[in-house]
Order: C-alpha cells, then structure tokens, then sequence
C-alpha cells in the first residue's frame, strides 16, 4: 500500500474520531441504540438487493444471456467490488479489479471482464450524475438560493465532462485504452494475452447493444434511489421525522462528494464531516449524522468481511486444486483517479 494512502487511513480515522468526540459519544451512542439491530440488519437487506441490481445491470451491460453466463456470476462480482472499495484499505480503482478478478475465474474471459467492468463504471457514474442532478433541483425546490447549489452545479458540469472524455478514450482504440489502463491496474491488462485490442473490441460490442446500455443505466439510477432509501428508513427508526426528498437530497450529495475523495480509502472521515454538513441544512442534529454514518460502515463490514473471507476462501481451493489462475490481475493502486458505497 502506498504511503499517502496510509496516511489518508490514518488522518480519516482521526478525523472521524474526532467529530465523534467533539459531538458526543454518548449521543451518537444513543443514536444508535435507537436504530438497534434491527435498523442494521433492515439497511443490510437492502443495500443487498441494490448490490444484486446492481450485478444484473453489469450482466446486462456483458450482454446477458447471450454472455452465456446467468447474472449470479455478476452479481458475486458486484459483491467482490463493493467488499474490496468499502473493507479493505483500497481506493475503489482496487474494488474494481478484485471484481473484475472474480468473474474471470469463474470462466468470463479476461478482456471481456476487464471491458465491461470499464462500461459498467461508466454508465454507473452517468446514472450518479443523473441521480446528484435529481438531488440539486430537489435542493434548489426545498431551499432557494442555497449556497451549496453553486459547487454542485459546477461539479456536474466537470462530472459531465469528464464523462464524455471517458467514453471518448474508450471509443478512440487500444493505444488510448492503454493509457486508461493506469486507472484500472496496467499490470492486469498488460498480461492480457491478446492485449488492448481485445478489450477494445469487448467495449465496442457493449456499447452497441443499445438496449443493455439503456438497461444498464436504469438499474443503476433504481440502486442509487436505493441508497437514500436506506437512510430514510434508519433515520425514521432513529426517531427522526425527515422526509424522502431531503434525506435524497443528503444522500445524492454525500456520493458526489465521497466520489471527489476518491483517494481517500473508504472514505473515511470524509463520509462522516460530510453527513454532518449536508443534513444541518434539514435539521439533522450532527449526532444523528454520525449515527447513519456508523451503521453504513457497520453494514458494509457485515457485507464486506464474509464475502473477502468466502473469496479467499476459493482462491485458496483453485490453488491447491491446481486450476490455472486468471490472467494476473493486480490490485495496484494507480497513479491517479479513479468511482460506490
């Protein structure tokens, strides 16, 4: 692991701690208390369900049956990626890759796991846009002349940019895919025995299914209305009366920020100042934001440590099996950038 990312690992962890303290432990416990077990275990259950939506839309995007393969295999991958952004000290450049890893050795070729995994980011960050300009007209709708509008505006416009820059590097052929692979582990894709130019015609055959695109993108704005709908139903077990629109609101610009943080591994610290930030504007007490944060992080380890375990677990099995490997797939973390909870 790099240096800066032990650092970030360090500096979140201190900073989270502090707001925690400065706000109150015995506040955010109660907090907490008041969710109980069953507020973790209900957000568990669906953020699951937004996990399968989620992999159905990767196997949608990989062509779906027709890939040859049913959408169970994706949506274990799906599982792997989240597991490996949200638990280990990664950015999510590495979830990426231990996804990508899962699906390829359970048979999907290398290329084709390594081109819809670049699609799949893709139209899932077009459906974040999409879902952070819902949130902006709802700000805009519940309070006029917010000063946060203005940031956020100008976000989605870089957002929109960088989008259309993404899907122009990928349309324009194997050496522009080469560079890209920086961001997705240059070592993985360098080992790919037919090279960029498979990956490249993987990514033309995706975005030419029109309608599995389209698809694509739908079930992942459905999985990030999830994502609100999970803090709506914590903060109602809380005790706290806010309505759908705002908690959209919260919730739709917390992403937008924690996918700015990129670098920063799990978000940490990040997640928590910025709940605080975004709900004092709804009359979300800081105690109470610090209380959503700590049960998502509790979801995500209830989610994330049994499927590293099961994952490491069939490494394991393929090893002393003998079964050939995949094509080495490296979670190196990148130079630069990289996109979900």
């Amino acid at each position: 692991m790099k240096r800066a990312a032990i650092v970030g690992i360090f500096a979140g962890l201190i900073l989270a701690m502090a707001l925690i303290i400065h706000f109150g432990l015995a506040e955010v416990g109660a907090a907490l208390h008041a969710a109980g077990l069953f507020g973790l275990l209900a957000i568990t259950a669906i953020h699951l369900a937004a996990i399968a939506v989620m992999g159905i839309a990767w196997w949608v995007v990989a062509g779906g049956n027709r890939s040859g393969n049913g959408p169970w295999l994706y949506i274990w991958g799906r599982l792997v990626r989240d597991s490996g952004s949200e638990v280990l000290p990664l950015s999510q450049v590495g979830g990426y890759v231990l996804g990508a890893r899962a699906i390829a050795a359970h048979g999907i070729g290398a290329a084709s796991a390594a081109a819809t995994t670049v699609v799949d980011i893709t139209l899932e960050l077009c459906a974040q846009i999409g879902y952070t300009a819902l949130g902006l007209l709802l700000l805009l709708q519940l309070h006029p002349g917010d000063g946060l509008a203005i940031p956020v505006l100008l976000g989605l416009g870089i957002a929109v940019a960088a989008v259309v820059g993404f899907v122009a590097t990928q349309r324009r052929g194997a050496d522009m895919l080469d560079r890209l692979a920086q961001f997705l582990a240059r070592d993985w894709l360098a080992t790919i025995a037919t090279g960029a130019g498979a990956v490249q015609d993987e990514i033309r055959q995706a975005y030419a299914r029109t309608g599995g695109s389209s698809l694509c993108f739908l079930l992942h704005f459905a999985a990030w209305i999830g994502t609100a709908t999970e803090a709506w139903l914590v903060l109602k077990l809380m005790g706290v009366e806010l309505g759908f629109g705002p908690v959209l609101v919260i919730e739709s610009l917390l992403y937008a920020i924690r996918s700015v943080a990129f670098a920063v591994p799990n978000a940490i610290g990040v997640q928590e100042g910025a709940y605080i930030m975004l709900g004092a504007p709804f009359g979300l007490s800081p105690e109470v934001a610090l209380a959503l944060s700590l049960l998502k992080r509790g979801r995500d380890l209830l989610i994330g440590i049994p499927t590293l375990l099961i994952l490491q677990l069939l490494e394991g099995r393929r090893f002393w099996l003998g079964r050939p490997a995949p094509a080495k797939m490296a979670v190196r973390e990148p130079n630069g950038p990289g996109t979900r909870d």
